[in-house]
């Protein structure tokens, strides 16, 4: 599986060729870096661990400077690995070597964005869960149309089960969307438009896999 790592710059829209208007967002992949090439023989599997983003020298640990001098390359703020990543590029793969859109991607591809969801904090049952709330409400909570009911027996079981839904804190999750359509490809200014919504809120980061 190969991929690329970008930055969600934003949604807009185009036309097709019948006038349709097809959501899209918007996605600053790469260049991203590689940083270090692991084996079967060293690592016990076979990956490309790719770089993306500048990471200011004072906040980068020792360790990690070492890491990024071995591939001659600048600290970097996103790093993800990529299994089979060299199987499925053409080019050979060497350490220290800028991976771009363009070498992964091409137009009408499909791929899998991966990135965490914007964080909604302590939600109640209504919004985290889409209970019925106002216009729905059962139990005769005449005073309570967003309140969650009842949450379980008395005598038996005793007690209540886990996993029922009920208020929380909501996103911040690992989110991922399959099958995503390549609408334009811009390797020239490392812009991919994709069709549909992404995870995440503007300028954060998200995982490309084909």
């Amino acid at each position: 599986m190969s991929g690329i790592i970008g930055k969600k710059i934003g949604m807009t829209s185009i036309y097709d060729d019948n006038g349709q208007s097809i959501p899209c967002t918007l996605i600053e992949a790469g260049p991203c870096v590689v940083t270090q090439l692991k084996d079967v023989e060293t690592d016990g599997y076979t990956s490309v661990q790719l770089g993306y983003g500048e990471r200011k020298d004072k906040n980068t640990p020792k360790a990690l400077k070492g890491h990024f001098a071995k591939a001659k390359t600048t600290p970097k703020k996103k790093v993800v690995e990529f299994r089979d990543f060299r199987q499925d590029v053409d080019n050979p793969i060497s350490l220290g070597q800028e991976v771009t859109v363009g070498d992964v991607f091409a137009a009408d591809d499909f791929l899998d964005v991966v990135g965490t969801s914007k964080g909604k904090g302590f939600q109640g049952v209504v919004k985290r869960h889409n209970f019925g709330g106002v216009g729905q409400a059962t139990h005769g909570q005449h005073n309570r149309l967003r309140a969650p009911g009842s949450i379980g027996a008395c005598s038996f079981p005793s007690r209540v089960f886990k996993g029922l839904k009920m208020a929380g804190r909501t996103g911040g999750d690992r989110v991922k969307v399959i099958n995503l359509k390549v609408l334009r490809l811009m390797p020239e200014k490392n812009l991919i438009l994709v069709s549909g919504s992404v995870p995440g809120a503007k300028n954060s980061y998200l995982i490309l896999e084909k």
